[in-house]
């Protein structure tokens, strides 16, 4: 008898054709009721009690002409500047493209005001609606200029605040070697340490930053976004080294905690060049002496896994630049096109990468301890950790104060 025949790839494609339409079918209602609030409204006829306006200072210029001040409008509404007042005095200003900005529109305001060399400025901005946003020049110089020379110099205060002290401390490798098996696991304890130190105060300097963008765009959570995905990426690519590993174990933690250092010291140079820029020249002349002591305690750390191991002098120096180097293009950053909602979202990606470090070496103990037979958690390596946090919170000092 024979039986009737069934069209599969009919079925196949109304069973596809359904899995989308259920699949799309909430996103389509979704967008119908959002077309139908914005076009219909809510309903509540209230109008709000005040404006809601925001402007921004992204950069304030100082050149022989006077200010240029650079805003942005973070508000959700149409603003426009309706005054200018600097230092208490109404003033006029030529506004690039228009004094009207549309949300997320920027523009330059032009002010001949002739400001006093070393002097403190205050910048005041009055709406058409009477809100008032404030920008101030805490001492009045000319702003630097991009040239070859500038870029020469901002690279050379990179090259000795991150690649000489990491050079440095690497230095300390041939000592370090001659430790007993629970004196190299003390000094990767003193690595977690340090790591420990420079993971919180890449959190604080991301906040920090935070609180200077736009609140529109969320710098707080920017950073935490950036730390938890770096931090499982990183995560992620270890397990995948683990299964593919073909050279030293050791080595490639060298390179994660240069590569984590390296994103560290990118912040620092963005402080040295953001102090330039503005003028504080002596602030940033003494963050030069203070991060440069400061990341001498590093070269150790990049070292510590490396014990047990004969490396070049090439993988030292090539440890030394990836660790030093960002210092290099964060000064330029910092100096010339400073922004910092970016500058949270990057301290956030570093804080990540620093964490899964801690994690990799935490590992590494907890391995080599159980191959040797030794206690992974002792005083010894307690006595590491806090050497660690001591050391890097001393050096601090020296940058904070």
């Amino acid at each position: 008898m024979l039986q009737p025949q069934v069209n599969v790839s009919s079925r196949t494609r109304g069973s596809k054709g359904k899995f989308i339409l259920l699949g799309a079918l909430p996103i389509i209602l979704l967008t119908a009721i959002i077309v139908l609030i914005a076009s219909l409204g809510t309903g509540v006829k209230n109008e709000p009690a005040a404006p809601i306006e925001m402007l921004n200072f992204e950069k304030i210029v100082l050149n022989q002409d006077g200010f240029e001040v650079k805003v942005l409008n973070s508000g959700p509404e149409e603003v426009t500047i309706a005054q200018v007042v600097v230092d208490s005095s109404f003033w006029n200003a030529e506004f690039v493209p228009s004094d009207t900005l549309k949300r997320f529109q920027t523009a330059t305001i032009k002010i001949p005001y002739p400001w006093v060399y070393g002097d403190p400025h205050e910048i005041k901005l009055i709406t058409s609606n009477g809100l008032i946003f404030v920008g101030e020049v805490v001492a009045a110089t000319d702003t630097l200029k991009a040239s070859p020379q500038l870029f020469l110099q901002y690279a050379l205060i990179g090259f000795y605040v991150g690649v000489v002290p990491v050079g440095l401390g690497l230095m300390w490798y041939p000592f370090l070697r001659r430790f007993t098996t629970r004196g190299m696991h003390a000094i990767l304890a003193l690595t977690v340490g340090l790591l420990f130190f420079l993971v919180v105060d890449t959190f604080e300097e991301g906040f920090e930053l935070a609180g200077e963008a736009p609140g529109v765009f969320q710098g707080t959570g920017l950073v935490w976004i950036g730390a938890l995905l770096s931090l499982l990426f990183l995560v992620a690519m270890d397990q995948y080294n683990d299964r593919k590993m073909n050279g030293s174990a050791g080595k490639t933690v060298s390179y994660k905690i240069a590569t984590g250092i390296g994103l560290h010291n990118f912040g620092e140079g963005l402080a040295i060049g953001s102090a330039f820029a503005v003028g504080e020249a002596a602030l940033g002349t003494f963050l030069i002496i203070g991060f440069t002591l400061h990341n001498i305690t590093e070269g150790v750390g990049i070292a510590s896994p490396l014990l047990k191991e004969r490396p070049t002098w090439k993988l030292f120096v090539a440890l030394a630049v990836i660790a030093g180097g960002p210092a290099i293009l964060g000064t330029w950053v910092g100096g010339f096109i400073f922004n910092p909602t970016f500058a949270a979202l990057f301290f956030g990606i570093g804080a990540g990468a620093i964490l899964q470090v801690i994690y990799a070496i935490s590992k590494m103990i907890l391995k080599q301890s159980n191959e040797e037979g030794v206690s992974s958690v002792s005083w010894l390596n307690l006595g590491g950790v806090t050497l660690g946090i001591m050391l890097m919170y001393a050096t601090a000092l020296l940058v904070k104060f």
